[in-house]
């Protein structure tokens, strides 16, 4: 039976608001989170990730109220990334709510983090979140694959190799793969197909894709490249798409997706495909 593939809003949150911006700057705020948490699960998300875009010391406090608000209205699973840097944070993070937690800079900085993590609290719960693009110097013996791991919003590239990054990870007992395309991001022309396929040849865990969501049209492809996910934020933030309005996309493209209440209800609107 083949697993269905699931529909993930993600909400940028700082200071307790849900932000957008372009690599993190001149942020607008686009709403309460749990408001918008409680209208992306009655519209039926599969899941719900929550990147915390400040991490400072001083929001950190405001996030995990925000999780545990959260978690107390909305009863899928809730992924929560952005500043945790031990293994305490993720227990922390855990106890007010959240199924499951990102990591990535402090990750980068000190790979035993993700061992930390993993034998601590099991694969499951933990999630890499890879902000990828291709390596400004192509294809070398340092990059191989031709995709670097950036850090600062796409900025800054790293000494990583992108597939190989992710296969240590998995290795040291990541349980899922988020893979955000700089490249594609912002774009809304579609995500980096290569990128999602290339991941897929080397993970045996799943796949998240994000970065590039335009319209309906989009998901279907990342599906079939090799995504066990698809993610996006300012496409459903804006009211441009709905969940049910991808949902029905794709099932339309003969993809398995949960919930048909939710492609039903897009449909009976007049929102769904044609």
């Amino acid at each position: 039976m083949s697993l269905a593939c699931r529909v993930i809003p993600c909400l940028d949150v700082a200071a307790g608001r849900v932000v957008k911006g372009v690599n993190f700057l001149n942020l607008r705020d686009m709403g309460d989170p749990v408001e918008l948490a409680a209208l992306y699960f009655e519209r039926g998300a599969d899941e719900l990730t929550f990147l915390d875009v400040t991490a400072t010391v001083d929001e950190r406090a405001t996030m995990y109220e925000v999780v545990q608000r959260t978690a107390e209205q909305v009863f899928i699973p809730l992924t929560v990334g952005g500043g945790v840097r031990s293994a305490d944070d993720v227990g922390r993070l855990l106890s007010v709510g959240a199924d499951k937690v990102g990591v990535n800079s402090a990750a980068i900085a000190r790979h035993e983090l993700i061992d930390e993590i993993a034998d601590r609290f099991g694969a499951q719960v933990l999630v890499l979140s890879l902000d990828v693009k291709r390596a400004s110097t192509g294809v070398t013996d340092r990059y191989p694959s031709g995709f670097v791991v950036t850090t600062h919003g796409g900025r800054t590239e790293t000494d990583l190799d992108a597939l190989a990054w992710a296969r240590e990870a998995i290795e040291r007992g990541v349980g899922e793969l988020l893979v955000n395309s700089i490249d594609a991001d912002g774009t809304r022309e579609g995500f980096d197909l290569e990128l999602v396929a290339l991941m897929r040849e080397i993970s045996s865990v799943p796949v998240i894709a994000s970065g590039g969501a335009g319209s309906v049209e989009h998901f279907a492809p990342a599906v079939r490249a090799g995504a066990d996910a698809v993610l996006a934020a300012s496409v459903f933030h804006s009211g441009q798409l709905t969940v049910g309005q991808v949902k029905a996309a794709m099932a339309a493209e003969g993809i398995v997706v949960r919930d048909g209440a939710a492609i039903a209800d897009a449909v009976s609107e007049g929102s769904g495909p044609a």
